[in-house]
């Protein structure tokens, strides 16, 4: 399978809750899968956490811009903030991961960075604008050869999912006004079927010891009831917003259970 895929994250653990499934399944079907994962530097333990999840979904080693979490300055002593970083830098330092891995297909966080996260929403700007730029000769010229993937997808949830967990958490439909993530059902353009994958997503999950600890990345699934947590693990949602190069790109799972 002639075919790479490349996914831009903020934290360690990123890959797992919002793109684990995909990455398990085309790396069994053969494509090339790496993650860029913006915050956290090399020799902290959540890096070393990073490297076992992505060993287990089957993705290349790490690829660490090595910026700090927006709130955990111990995340990447001495280095500025991934929020403070001047744009054009953090382009850039994407740019270079782009051109080097080459994918066809680019994923990240939709525009509200899933659920609203300072350090995802920056993600998904920073993604934005290196998908674009990584296939000018005139832009980054240091940065290797000019790359332009073909599609670019947003990790997203879709709003009737949202709001059915939330009545099941709380018993009650959410207050109107209340800001929810996700985007409504029918701007998301794929749903891959990821249940054969679901254990390997959850172990890469849980191979991020540090966040099962303090009850962090893990929280959310599971506090949810089980029907619910079993959704999220075996579905993963996108909206396609971006086409370059080949309009007729799309994500495609080999088993045709997709729309988009």
């Amino acid at each position: 399978m002639d075919f790479g895929l490349l996914c831009v994250h903020a934290h360690p653990d990123d890959e797992a809750i919002w793109t684990g499934g995909t990455l398990a399944r085309y790396a069994d079907e053969g494509a090339r899968t790496a993650v860029v994962t913006c915050t956290w530097a090399e020799g902290t333990r959540r890096a070393g956490e990073l490297e076992r999840s992505l060993a287990i979904l089957g993705a290349d080693k790490p690829r660490l811009l090595g910026y700090a979490d927006a709130h955990k300055p111990e995340s990447a002593p001495g280095s500025p903030r991934f929020l403070d970083v001047p744009l054009d830098e953090a382009v850039g330092r994407l740019v270079e991961h782009i051109r080097d891995v080459r994918p066809d297909v680019v994923l990240t966080f939709d525009g509200y960075g899933s659920y609203g996260h300072p350090d995802h929403i920056h993600a998904h700007r920073v993604t934005m604008a290196a998908v674009e730029a990584a296939g000018y000769d005139q832009l980054y010229p240091d940065a290797g050869a000019p790359w332009r993937p073909r599609a670019l997808y947003l990790a997203t949830i879709p709003r009737s999912v949202v709001v059915s967990h939330w009545q099941e958490v709380f018993g009650a439909a959410p207050d109107p006004g209340q800001t929810l993530p996700g985007v409504p059902d029918d701007q998301v353009t794929t749903h891959l079927d990821v249940t054969p994958w679901a254990d390997r997503k959850w172990a890469a999950m849980q191979a991020h010891e540090s966040e099962v600890e303090r009850g962090a990345s893990m929280t959310l699934l599971t506090t949810l009831p089980e029907r619910a947590r079993a959704q999220m693990l075996s579905n993963e949602w996108y909206r396609r917003v971006v086409y370059t190069g080949d309009p007729e790109t799309t994500l495609l799972p080999p088993r045709g259970d997709h729309r988009g």
